[in-house]
């Protein structure tokens, strides 16, 4: 159906990145509609919150911009970054591995290079001036240009084991998507026939709802590494990660869906569930943090990566992104939502030290760190081995550069970025907003 709802998010069609992946020809390509939908999403609104008719923060109620374009709720203008390319093999959906090593990474690089963008352009994306702020969010889509799709024998595109869908599976998912972008380049047109074709009898899109924007360049070479079949993974039944998760940012992000995609997901008539635990700190454990008086409670950020990932397992309750998904509360200290016709349980934990349920539950497969956690990660498999458990799988992310979009990528670089987009400097533009200009966070 066609979008009914000013809540609904806006999505952008990118065709694949060039290879070999390196910022400045992911720059060329990406760059420009990145921009492009950026500026058009958050006309004459910036991070100071222009155009504001006051300074609102996302638990308060907003008045309403005309902007047709803009999706209205109070975590800000969600917009689908749906990055189409080959990242899966297997012959049947159901035996389906993913190249995790490489998505992560295009991952990264994407979210640093949306980061910089919003930087230059001087947007926000905390979510803390409510519709004046731009949310972006990536889903990962398994296609390659000239592909084709067959229905199952319910007249069905099937979705497969992972949590990237391919093309026609994440066509035909009903989403009230207000408006469609897409580059105006060949490969930006085929990909948006196509993604109309396998929505056909699912969605109706008005002609004003496909917006065409300012395409980049493609400059991929011959020199691409060889793929090899060690670089996929299987899913695993049970994964987990943890971290605060206050004024979620494009780190928190990355983090967040490179640990989903992990997660093997069963069939829908299964009787079982992929179970991804997300350990989020206690309240008691900020208490010390800069700024504190402007965390968010632990009930907040919870509901906050159920939202984000609610998109990133294509659920139909991210067309409505200010609020969260349907959430039940197994204990006072865990928050649960299912995704992908139940065949998926996100459980978040709140935890007091830590470990949190990864020395206290057993039957957990691979843990996700980054470089900063990657010591934790060592001294929970410690603390496993001492009960004679198997140790987790650990997988590390990478950091978010800003070098990569900077000189190299088409843009200035940002001095201190890691601390720049941290949840600590989110916090202090906050309090800075509110008028007590606090000491400036320190470089990190």
């Amino acid at each position: 159906m066609a979008p009914s709802s000013s809540s609904a998010p806006s999505l952008l069609l990118l065709p694949a990145p060039p290879l070999p992946l390196d910022p400045h020809s992911l720059a060329a390509a990406y760059r420009p509609p990145l921009t492009a939908v950026f500026k058009r999403l958050t006309a004459g609104i910036n991070i100071n919150g222009s155009g504001s008719s006051s300074g609102s923060s996302s638990s308060s109620s907003s008045s309403s911009s005309s902007n047709s374009d803009c999706n209205h709720s109070h975590s800000g203008h969600v917009l689908v970054i749906a990055i189409t390319c080959p990242l899966l093999t297997g012959l049947s959906p159901r035996r389906k591995s993913l190249n995790w090593k490489a998505a992560q990474s295009l991952l990264a690089r994407v979210y640093t290079l949306a980061a910089v963008i919003c930087d230059e352009l001087d947007i926000d994306t905390s979510g803390e001036l409510g519709v004046h702020s731009l949310d972006p969010r990536i889903v990962l889509v398994d296609h390659e240009r000239h592909r084709t799709y067959q229905r199952n024998h319910f007249g069905e595109y099937e979705a497969n084991c992972t949590p990237v869908l391919d093309l026609a599976a994440f066509a035909s998912t009903v989403h009230p998507w207000r408006t469609v972008f897409h580059p105006s380049t060949e490969a930006g047109y085929e990909l948006l026939s196509a993604f109309l074709q396998y929505s056909e009898g699912k969605q109706i899109f008005l002609q004003n709802q496909l917006v065409a924007v300012e395409g980049g360049i493609a400059m991929s070479t011959s020199n691409t590494p060889p793929v090899v079949q060690q670089d996929f993974v299987q899913g695993r039944d049970v994964v987990c990660l943890g971290g605060t998760f206050d004024h979620l940012h494009p780190g928190h992000k990355l983090l967040l869906h490179a640990t989903a995609l992990l997660l093997r997901i069963p069939e829908k008539d299964a009787g079982t569930q992929g179970v991804l635990i997300v350990g989020i700190s206690g309240d008691e454990l900020l208490r010390n943090k800069k700024y504190a008086e402007v965390l968010q409670p632990w009930g907040v950020r919870a509901a906050k990566v159920l939202q984000f990932l609610s998109t990133i397992f294509n659920s139909a309750s991210s067309s409505n992104t200010g609020s969260s998904p349907p959430t039940s509360t197994y204990s006072p200290d865990e928050l649960h939502a299912t995704f992908r016709d139940g065949t998926v349980l996100v459980r978040c934990v709140n935890i007091h030290d830590p470990f949190g349920p990864t020395i206290s539950e057993e039957a957990v497969d691979a843990i996700v760190v980054s470089g900063e956690t990657r010591s934790g990660g060592e001294a929970i498999n410690d603390k496993r081995v001492e009960r004679g458990w198997k140790p987790l799988d650990v997988f590390e992310i990478d950091v978010l550069d800003s070098h990569e979009a900077g000189e190299d990528g088409g843009g200035p670089q940002i001095n201190g970025f890691a601390s720049k987009i941290s949840s600590t400097a989110i916090r202090q533009r906050i309090v800075q907003g509110r008028g007590l200009d606090p000491v400036a966070v320190p470089s990190q």
